[in-house]
């Protein structure tokens, strides 16, 4: 594992801090776990990027395992959100894959969720993009090979 980049962006008076960092494979993944926690500071909100098998939920279960939690961790596709508890609270991990409308997603309650103050983590957040807070973590997952993953951590 390595860190490609680190940088600072100053646009319009916005401050972007991002990094990327290579995974080469799965035992990577707690390391990349405790670096985005640490990058995140006190945002709640994290957004998952990546086409489809890049490695989303497979983060995300690593993620929560470094927030604490011991439940089981899964993907919510056909649930929407599941709700796991950590140390510090709850914690909603959201799958939009399947809303086929921006009304399923009012009709969950979103708002609860996002500005709830809880941790959230949205998969396929695109499909919602109207409705996610102003200020949020982006985690994109970007394919090279068959074990090799780019991270791309950006605050919004």
């Amino acid at each position: 594992m390595a860190i490609k980049a680190i940088y600072l962006n100053i646009t319009f008076a916005f401050y972007f801090f991002s990094m990327e960092i290579t995974v080469n494979g799965l035992s990577d993944l707690p390391q990349v776990a405790k670096q985005l926690l640490t990058f995140a500071g006190k945002e709640k909100v994290f957004i998952f990027e990546g086409e489809m098998g890049a490695g989303k939920t497979t983060f995300i279960k690593q993620f929560c395992t470094c927030l604490g939690v011991e439940d089981v961790v899964s993907s919510p596709t056909y649930s929407i959100v599941n709700e796991y508890v950590s140390p510090n609270g709850s914690i909603y991990h959201f799958d939009f894959y399947r809303i086929k409308d921006i009304r399923e997603a009012y009709d969950l309650g979103y708002e609860e969720y996002f500005y709830g103050g809880a941790i959230c983590l949205i998969e396929w957040p695109e499909r919602v993009a109207g409705l996610l807070p102003e200020n949020y973590i982006k985690v994109e997952i970007i394919v090279v090979d068959e074990n090799e993953r780019l991270f791309s951590l950006c605050k919004v």
